[in-house]
């Protein structure tokens, strides 16, 4: 109730309070933390400051937002000025042609003091004892103090008002005997003869008899005796309507009441500082643009994302551009394509798995190297990313395969929450490590491909679901030297697309996945590319439809993006034709853009 009349605070510098909750906590419990928001106005291509919260220097947060855009903290900012005058604050932030206003201005609430917290605390003096009260708790001890400071006041009034009255009586008798007054005082030998006799004589105090031999010739003036009676009437209202405000509870009250309404009347104005609904919670993924990215890890154990539109779409055989600045002898081991706004699970050689939302990892340019996995991830120093793939949240399972032909299937619920540390995904033999993770349905197909040109396809269901720190069962049995590259997840969506196929040296084709006949698990698999020093072994495989585009990669990080219907459908037991073009490197990675 208290609310309709007391808002909240009014601050000098203006600017907005979000929400009544922390008001009305604070009011109720004595303690609250309130958020503050400078002004601002939005126009075309521009953020202009106006107000700022309570306490917030100008000056710094210009400095703040500067740095934010130094430190790519915030993009989008292409200029920032301070126009502010006598009139009043203006600070302007002119944006890019593309920035996005909305997440600019979120940005700026998030990491500068555009938005800060004020902390209440309702501390009073209570008998002397320092208390935290609520709201209604303060105005009553508002009351019970200006209660006490009003009859403190009066009291010292009416004392002050009695001894002006007293003395003023004195100096009326002294007045209406004038004649006698000044033979006494004449023929008195000194000063205190005079004051006995005046005494005595006119049956006065000593405070009379002093005021009497203090007063000046000119108070004997018919004027000022008149002035003197009207002073003594004046006093004894007075007196009397003090001794009835101390009399009457009431009348105190009326007093505070009339003080409190002429101090309203004296300094009221508009409230400066406006209270809105609290905006829903900005989380940090808000303040991000959601684009499509392009995540890269390499062998050397650097990451790094780019946005997608930074590559071009070329021809087959194209040169390729370069998509990352590798260190001598690095390889790029893995590409994902993702939103920002997506989390990614990290698959290790070591079979353990790691979490990472995608605006999370470091942004660079297609130039450079990236950042060092260890500083982003806690992993040990023979520790490699070898799988990385969305997490799909209520999707099935996680189906894995080691390099010696191993494949387990976890439920992916398993990995829902995984820590910074990491989870273990899978055990593994020695020797063995994981190679890739796909998400399946129960229910799919999966097909098997390694590096000497061999794939295999059976069912899913043939490989039962098990816990996450177990060991997998066979997938496909390897000859000596070969090893898993790739998986495939077949189902009926995707079951007339067709399976690519890239070689180290560049070549490739495509094969239609019901050229693979279905087996069980566990066998040696049939051809999938004719394999031979001119082609070299398998770098990559991926599951294409007509319509999609690939992006491959080289040792030395060079990269090219193809549209699959340009490469053409042949047979298992064919080597496939020249998709890049290479000199002295060879191709590391292939994946489908999504």
């Amino acid at each position: 109730e208290l609310l309709n009349y007391i808002k909240g605070p009014d601050f000098p510098t203006g600017g907005y309070i979000l929400g009544k909750e922390e008001i009305k906590k604070a009011y109720i419990t004595g303690r609250g933390i309130i958020t503050l928001r400078g002004k601002v106005e939005l126009e075309e291509g521009r953020i202009i400051i106006t107000e700022l919260p309570y306490q917030v220097n100008k000056s710094k947060l210009v400095e703040e937002i500067a740095n934010c855009v130094k430190t790519k903290k915030i993009e989008g900012i292409s200029d920032l000025r301070d126009e502010s005058d006598r009139e009043g604050i203006r600070v302007v932030i002119e944006l890019n042609s593309h920035a996005n206003q909305e997440i600019i201005l979120n940005q700026l609430y998030k990491y500068t003091q555009l938005e800060t917290t004020f902390g209440i605390i309702n501390l009073a003096l209570v008998d002397g004892e320092p208390r935290i009260l609520s709201l209604k708790g303060l105005i009553e001890e508002y009351i019970k103090h200006r209660r006490n400071v009003i009859t403190r006041r009066t009291k010292f009034e009416l004392e002050k008002s009695e001894k002006r009255k007293h003395i003023v009586e004195g100096l009326l008798i002294a007045l209406k005997n004038i004649d006698e007054v000044i033979e006494t005082i004449k023929k008195s030998e000194n000063v205190e003869e005079a004051r006995n006799k005046l005494i005595s004589k006119f049956n006065l105090t000593e405070i009379q008899a002093q005021a009497i031999l203090d007063m000046r010739l000119q108070k004997l003036t018919a004027l000022e005796t008149e002035k003197l009676e009207q002073e003594n009437k004046e006093l004894e209202d007075k007196i009397s309507y003090l001794k009835e405000v101390l009399a009457s509870e009431q009348k105190v009250l009326e007093i505070i009441k009339k003080e409190l309404l002429e101090l309203k009347e004296k300094y009221a104005d508009e409230r400066r500082t406006k209270i809105i609904p609290k905006p829903t919670e900005v989380k940090e993924e808000d303040l991000i643009p959601e684009e499509e990215m392009v995540v890269i890890l390499t062998g050397e154990g650097y990451i790094k994302r780019i946005p997608l539109n930074a590559y071009r779409s070329q021809r087959r055989g194209g040169r390729g551009i370069v998509g990352i600045d590798t260190k001598e002898k690095d390889i790029v081991t893995n590409i994902i394509i993702a939103s920002t706004h997506d989390i990614l699970l990290f698959f290790s050689n070591k079979g353990k798995v790691y979490a990472k939302k995608v605006y999370e990892i470091p942004l660079a340019s297609r130039y450079s190297r990236g950042k060092a996995l260890v500083n982003v991830f806690e992993i040990s120093k023979d520790e490699r990313i070898t799988a990385v793939l969305p997490m799909e949240f209520g999707k099935g399972y996680l189906f894995m395969a080691t390099k010696k032909g191993k494949v387990k299937k976890t439920s992916m619920d398993e990995f829902l929450s995984i820590r910074k540390t990491g989870k273990i995904a899978i055990e593994l033999e020695e020797e063995d490590e994981l190679v890739e993770v796909k998400v399946t349905s129960g229910d799919d197909e999966i097909l098997l491909a390694t590096k000497f040109g061999k794939a295999i396809r059976f069912p899913e269901r043939e490989v039962r679901a098990m816990g996450r720190a177990t060991l997998g069962v066979k997938g496909i049995s390897l000859v000596n030297g070969d090893e898993v590259v790739g998986i495939e997840v077949l189902n009926s969506e995707n079951l007339e697309q067709t399976f690519l196929v890239v070689t180290e040296n560049g070549y490739g084709k495509r094969s239609k996945f019901i050229e693979f006949p279905l087996q069980g698990r566990g066998g040696k698999g049939v051809i999938t590319i004719k394999i031979s020093q001119k082609t070299g072994l398998v770098a990559g495989v991926e599951g294409v439809g007509d319509e999609d585009e690939i992006i491959i990669s080289s040792i030395q990080g060079i990269m090219i993006r193809l549209r699959v219907k340009e490469i053409p459908i042949l047979g298992r037991n064919t080597q496939g034709v020249k998709l890049m073009r290479l000199e002295n490197d060879k191709v590391a990675t292939v994946v489908k853009v999504v």
